[in-house]
């Protein structure tokens, strides 16, 4: 995991076709640049290295800012010195012993107050709105609102049978060991993916998002493949150069990759998604676009579109950039120290040699109301 510096707080300072129509009703097109991406051995745009997502812009519009896309220079000081106070209270020590009742900012009541279970040490220096072609905005989804539209509302027939659907995704899911609920503490399997240090839900797909840590990610290419690795769990998606998703029925957690080059923009297509990793609500059959494009040295646009009928009625999306970040991937020991899940069996074998005593001596006791032999 990445190590933080405390100096940090004191610096202020159709498939493709249809995606692409699809894109221009609600993305705000890039603007043209002279930039020219370096190149590659085969010449195609150089679009490897370490990059991050870090920023206070959150992926969808906060209500008071309406339909505007780019804050207002006033905002932006106000949000960044906001981010950057927070920063330096957070550096600040955290009381082991704090009351149950913490009324401070902090409030660590348990793990999950601000800066408790993951002080400031443990997070990215989030301090920044994110900036598209140099404007700063308000959100990564580009949709009018800023908002993920809302789904479908299926009704009578059409309802039953996507609840029939709902259900038969969620027991492939179970019989293939993924993120069972039965028997959810007979064995290391039968716990979560993210339990298990395995994957992480969408930190590496539908789409990119940011969160508290480990928001780099490493772009590889090669002349038949590109690797794009993400230091949250190490997860890696290939994206196959020059390929179309398969029609036999596979399905894999992340969704099958494919991509081609489009000038100096890398396009990846991604179908094929197991059940289990629905991404709000989605169908199986959800596919997403992307677009990589250098557009400096130091910066990556990276543009999405979500494209599923069976649960929206038009495809959404939205953009930001990646830049470089002070450092590389870092490993992150998931279970380095965590004695959890260790924890979690011990005592569902506990619970079980308690009730299998209970129930011994419950067989052994004589039936209510018996008398007691005199000889």
């Amino acid at each position: 995991m990445k190590t933080k510096t405390i100096l940090m707080a004191c610096a202020i300072g159709g498939a493709l076709a249809l995606a692409a129509t699809s894109t221009a009703a609600f993305a705000q097109p890039a603007k043209p640049t002279t930039y020219k991406a370096p190149r590659i051995l085969d010449g195609k745009p150089n679009l490897g290295g370490t990059w991050t997502n870090v920023s206070i812009t959150p992926l969808e519009r906060r209500a008071n800012y309406g339909d505007r896309l780019v804050h207002t220079p006033e905002e932006v000081a106000q949000l960044e010195g906001r981010a950057m106070e927070n920063v330096i209270y957070e550096n600040q020590a955290t009381d082991p012993n704090a009351p149950v009742e913490d009324k401070t900012r902090k409030n660590c009541n348990g793990a999950g107050g601000r800066d408790c279970g993951y002080n400031a040490g443990w997070k990215d220096e989030t301090t920044k709105v994110m900036r598209v072609g140099g404007e700063p905005r308000t959100s990564f989804l580009t949709t009018k609102d800023g908002r993920i539209p809302p789904r479908i509302q299926l009704s009578g027939a059409a309802l039953q049978a996507q609840r029939a659907a709902d259900a038969r995704s969620r027991d492939q899911a179970s019989d293939e060991g993924s993120t069972s609920r039965r028997g959810q503490s007979d064995n290391p399997e039968t716990r979560g993916l993210g339990e298990r240090c395995l994957a992480f839900g969408n930190v590496i797909g539908p789409m990119m998002p940011n969160g508290y840590y480990n928001n780099n990610i490493r772009i590889t290419q090669s002349k038949d493949a590109v690797a794009i690795e993400l230091e949250m769990v190490h997860d890696v998606r290939i994206v196959r150069l020059g390929g179309k998703l398969r029609t036999d029925g596979y399905r894999a957690y992340f969704g099958e990759s494919v991509g081609h080059y489009e000038g100096d923009t890398l396009v990846v297509e991604t179908g094929n998604y197991h059940p289990s990793t629905s991404y709000r609500g989605s169908s199986p059959d959800m596919r997403m676009i992307e677009k990589f494009t250098r557009v400096a040295n130091d910066r990556l646009l990276y543009q999405f579109t979500i494209i599923d009928p069976k649960t929206w009625a038009q495809p959404w999306g939205g953009e930001y950039e990646f830049y470089t970040p002070v450092g590389d991937l870092y490993e992150y020991a998931c279970h380095e120290g965590n004695y959890g899940l260790e924890g979690i069996l011990a005592g569902a074998r506990n619970e079980e040699n308690l009730a299998a005593e209970a129930a011994g001596r419950r067989s052994a006791a004589p039936p209510a109301g018996a008398v007691a032999s005199s000889r």
